[in-house]
């Protein structure tokens, strides 16, 4: 009998490459992994550090030319991705007094979290909000929106968006609606007089999975921390934490990004936690360190941190109660049930 000879592993690799194949085992390892291996880094931005910038943007381009004057926050592991973590875009938009950013639509979700400024507003069909700090405003998916600033001073917020994941899917549309202002159809504060106060109209025809509350002003988020900590002990992982929810359905408020706020009492440590999603953290109130594996960022109001998935973590209040916003993907990963967390047992410290 005469033995065919056997080919070398690497010949076999390469023949196959000419018909656009390639062998599993050689990534396998990198392509499912024991535990997560997150691909970004840990990151402070400094809003004292980033202000100038955003207003030497404006001397820059105006809003109209931009159409959306945001400077992205760039995860430092992902450079010209235009990626706060794997998933999630993040970017710091700056409306100067006068302005309008004109309306459009498209099919990413997007959230605001107002940072600086009182009284702009932004608008999502036809009804306007006018924004105060720490609010929360959402855009849903493939709604008309537009934003304008007729107040004295630049107003600042926080953009966070699924972009990422709707380019995954390849799924991208979006539609301009020119350059004026759209004229409200709606008065100011109908959608949380609708849906707000635990009741629902009858004959609502909200089918939208994203909450039909796209506005939740800070001053009623900042009463239901305040009752939290009048009714309970602080969580030693997460201080006094409560989820922005669609009141139709108890899910998240926005399908594809999660919204948290939670406050943690002056002097107290978290025990360390970790979770499968990357957070974006915005300190509201207070000024304490936050603690990512070997990595400390101390931090004060409107500074924003983002935080690796499977990486441990802990907040610690310095200078008054710490309230932090944060957003992540958690809501999706839960659906696909993906999610995981692990939480140290050991309790939080009290200084």
């Amino acid at each position: 009998m005469i033995e065919t000879p056997i080919p070398s592993r690497e010949a076999f690799v390469r023949t196959i490459a000419d018909w656009n194949l390639a062998p599993l085992w050689d990534v396998l390892p990198t392509l499912i992994t024991a535990e997560p291996k997150s691909v970004i880094a840990p990151y402070r931005w400094r809003y004292e550090d980033v202000r100038p910038f955003l207003l030497e943007s404006a001397r820059v381009i105006t809003a109209k030319e931009a159409e959306r004057r945001v400077l992205e926050l760039e995860n430092p592991n992902l450079k010209g991705q235009s990626k706060i973590t794997n998933s999630l875009f993040g970017g710091l938009q700056i409306i100067m007094p006068g302005e309008v950013a004109p309306p459009h639509r498209h099919i990413q979700a997007a959230l605001r979290f107002i940072i600086e400024g009182h009284g702009a507003y932004t608008a999502v069909d036809g009804e306007r909000t006018f924004m105060q700090p720490g609010d929360f405003v959402i855009t849903p998916s493939w709604t008309w929106h537009d934003h304008g600033n007729d107040t004295p001073g630049p107003m600042v917020w926080l953009d966070g968006l699924d972009m990422h994941m709707v380019r995954l899917f390849e799924a991208s549309f979006r539609e301009g609606g020119g350059e004026e202002a759209m004229e409200p159809t709606k008065p100011e504060w109908d959608s949380i007089r609708r849906y707000g106060h635990n009741l629902v109209p009858v004959e609502h025809t909200h089918r939208r999975p994203t909450s039909p509350i796209f506005s939740y002003p800070y001053e009623k988020t900042r009463e239901s921390l305040e009752a939290l900590r009048k009714a309970e002990d602080p969580s030693p992982w997460f201080g006094y934490k409560m989820r922005y929810i669609n009141p139709l359905t108890g899910g998240d408020a926005m399908p594809t990004i999660s919204t948290f706020m939670q406050m943690i009492p002056q002097g107290m440590t978290t025990t360390p936690y970790r979770a499968t999603d990357s957070t974006v953290f915005v300190a509201v109130e207070g000024s304490g360190t936050t603690r990512i594996g070997d990595v400390t960022f101390d931090w004060q109001p409107r500074d924003i941190i983002v935080v690796p998935s499977w990486q441990k973590y802990t907040h610690t209040a310095r200078s008054g109660d710490a309230v932090l916003f944060s957003y992540s993907d958690r809501g999706v990963q839960e659906m696909l049930g993906y999610w995981r967390d692990q939480r140290d047992d050991a309790s939080a410290v009290l200084r």
